[in-house]
């Protein structure tokens, strides 16, 4: 109730630090909060962030060091926010060209001075986040062979033709996987950038994805259930879908009236087609870790526009999927 008084628009995005027990939300009224909890009075005050966008706020994201946030917009940029304590408040510097459209998606690298962005001019971008005002001090890389002021574009990927819903970093930064409107999964190793696996899927699109370890990742979206994926120098590797279906339960011998009544609403007597095998009844819009051990996730949740939260155990769907290695 508290959180609700303070928005005009629908809540575009959420994420929480847990180390720093934060949490920062974005809204169509183009406003951001970070919400910090009182233990004294047991309830979280906002604070204000400072965008400065004319469009609506669509994602936002926590840096790994929790020292910043990235917040993507309508307004083709990107507002990458930092706490100023002389006035008390979050401000934003942007990064603008050469985004061309709405950002859906965006990731930190593990290093906290690379951030990857995913737009819906069929774009997957990878830019220097390392800010002066932090007193940053990045480290060369793969992705950054020399140090890059603020906003430089270190990498430019083109996603075919479709909107790009999902961008994630691999645990060690090295490779980056994203998802596309186009129902296509896609590749690319820090090492050989020119080098782009692209697989088109039979799926409808995918909106998101989680690696579960160094070489496998899990991908979501419209068609309601987790898939795996294994991911490697040489490419991209169907692994299995996760959501084991259920098993149809036998509705036995149907009295006449039954069969009459189904007959005139339905206008069959058979059942077959009406009842779902996935768990969530509706799209996956988000995959998160809940649970890691040994840099590998052991649990992880999804949700979707159904309004459930399922959380999904690895081990447990290791022993139900005969052959399954992750």
């Amino acid at each position: 109730k508290q959180w609700y008084q303070r928005r005009v628009a629908i809540t575009a995005g959420v994420d929480w630090a847990p180390k720093s027990n934060r949490i920062v939300t974005c809204a169509g009224d183009r406003n951001a909060y970070v919400w910090n909890f009182q233990e004294e009075t047991g309830t979280w005050i906002p604070c204000l962030v400072l965008l400065r966008i004319n469009r609506a706020a669509t994602t936002v994201r926590w840096s790994p060091a929790e020292d910043r946030f990235a917040v993507g917009s309508g307004a083709r940029l990107l507002s990458v926010c930092y706490f100023d304590p002389e006035n008390n408040w979050w401000v934003s510097k942007h990064i603008k060209k050469p985004i061309r459209s709405t950002i859906l998606s965006v990731d930190w690298h593990p290093s906290n001075h690379l951030i990857a962005v995913g737009s819906c001019d069929f774009k997957c971008r990878v830019f220097s986040a390392a800010l002066k005002e932090m007193t940053d001090k990045p480290q060369t890389s793969l992705w950054m062979p020399k140090l890059s002021k603020f906003g430089t574009l270190l990498a430019e990927f083109d996603s075919n033709n479709g909107w790009v819903h999902g961008v994630k970093f691999s645990p060690s930064g090295n490779l980056l996987a994203w998802v596309a409107h186009d129902s296509s999964v896609n590749l690319v190793n820090s090492a050989n950038l020119e080098k782009v696996h692209t697989v088109l899927t039979s799926n409808l699109p995918y909106m998101c994805l989680l690696w579960l370890s160094e070489a496998c990742f899990v991908a979501a979206g419209h068609n309601m259930a987790p898939d795996l994926y294994y991911g490697s120098d040489d490419g991209i590797v169907f692994g299995s879908k996760l959501d084991v279906k259920k098993e149809k339960a036998s509705t036995g011998n149907m009295s006449a009236m039954a069969r009459f009544q189904k007959l005139d609403v339905q206008g069959s007597t058979e059942t077959e087609g009406t009842t779902l095998t996935t768990t969530h009844a509706n799209c996956i819009t988000e995959i998160r870790s809940i649970g890691t051990a040994n840099n590998k996730v052991t649990k992880f949740s999804t949700s979707g526009k159904d309004g459930q939260v399922v959380v999904w155990e690895v081990d447990s769907i290791c022993s139900a999927i005969a052959g399954l290695k992750i």
